[in-house]
């Protein structure tokens, strides 16, 4: 049992890079912490670690020990979490965090029987690469994310592609030549107005270079930095853009847009739910990664 709380310390220290900041995730001492990892160097009579700067490394002895024991480990874990998964253990706060339009349409209807079961889920808005840096620093238990960074403390599950198309309302449509799917089709669509995500177009700008093989429009008759709104203005047939279908497929289902170009390989992209491996060793965490990982399914 000394050693795999050695090992489970290891791993710790291994993916956030520090005795100290492990200490406190793993609820030890940092002189407790230090010890397991000495006491592991001492059977294994080899270095673990090494100072550099102000921080530490691991050496090659510590990666090769990581990959071989942190299946395992995370594994054990996973299994004591889920065992513990008893209704009187599942009361308290999760952290979660992601970006406000696909929490809005996706992940909020799927926490909506927690209160009943006295699990308290706290939101945080915001971008990938910020929602990434508070899992793996633990401000965060887990979040959506549209992009995987890799961190060593952080694991991920894919839970939806999405998929980008061209639309716009029914009168931008009735202003397009019948054959809308080929190349040339970014003719017919350039000079119309354009409603954007960013004042450099990103979403458009992939579309266009990914679909058309061309630059997209020079610049959006207006900028609106949220979806659900850049979404409305597209409706209310103020341009056209390219959004997440997801977002959009209700206004396609009644004809209040209309896709205006359907290339056979439309762009898409992964979202996936990062989630911190020791915090996965709560069983609160484990069942709320789980009911998301659920929900996924239909969605």
């Amino acid at each position: 049992m000394n050693q795999l709380n050695q090992l489970r310390t290891f791993l710790a220290v291994y993916r956030v890079g520090s005795v100290t900041k492990a200490a406190v995730q793993l609820a030890l001492t940092q002189p407790a912490a230090s010890g397991h990892i000495k006491a592991l160097e001492t059977h294994l009579k080899r270095k673990l670690f090494r100072r550099v700067g102000r921080g530490i490394a691991p050496t090659a002895a510590a990666e090769s020990l990581a990959r071989a024991v942190a299946p395992h480990l995370d594994g054990i874990e996973a299994a004591l979490a889920a065992a513990a998964m008893r209704h009187d253990s599942l009361v308290g706060t999760v952290r979660l965090g992601g970006p406000i339009e696909f929490m809005t349409e996706k992940v909020l209807p799927a926490l909506s029987g927690f209160p009943d079961m006295g699990i308290r889920i706290e939101l945080r808005f915001g971008v990938a690469r910020d929602l990434i840096e508070g899992v793996q620093s633990s401000e965060l238990d887990m979040a959506i994310a549209t992009v995987r960074i890799p961190r060593k403390m952080i694991g991920y599950d894919p839970v939806f592609r999405e998929t980008f198309v061209l639309v716009g309302a029914p009168r931008w449509a009735a202003l397009m030549p019948p054959a809308m799917v080929s190349r040339t089709g970014a003719a017919a669509v350039t000079g119309l107005p354009w409603l954007s995500y960013g004042p450099d177009l990103p979403i458009v700008r992939r579309y266009f270079r990914q679909v058309f093989r061309a630059e997209p429009p020079p610049e959006a008759v207006q900028v609106i930095p949220d979806l659900r709104a850049l979404t409305d203005a597209c409706v209310a047939g103020a341009g056209i853009t390219v959004l997440p279908k997801y977002l959009c497929a209700s206004y396609l289902a009644t004809g209040s847009l209309v896709v205006m170009h359907d290339p056979s390989d439309p762009p898409s992209n992964d979202i996936l739910l990062a989630w911190n491996r020791l915090g996965l060793r709560q069983p609160l965490n484990a069942f709320v990664r789980e009911r998301l990982l659920q929900a996924a399914r239909s969605w």
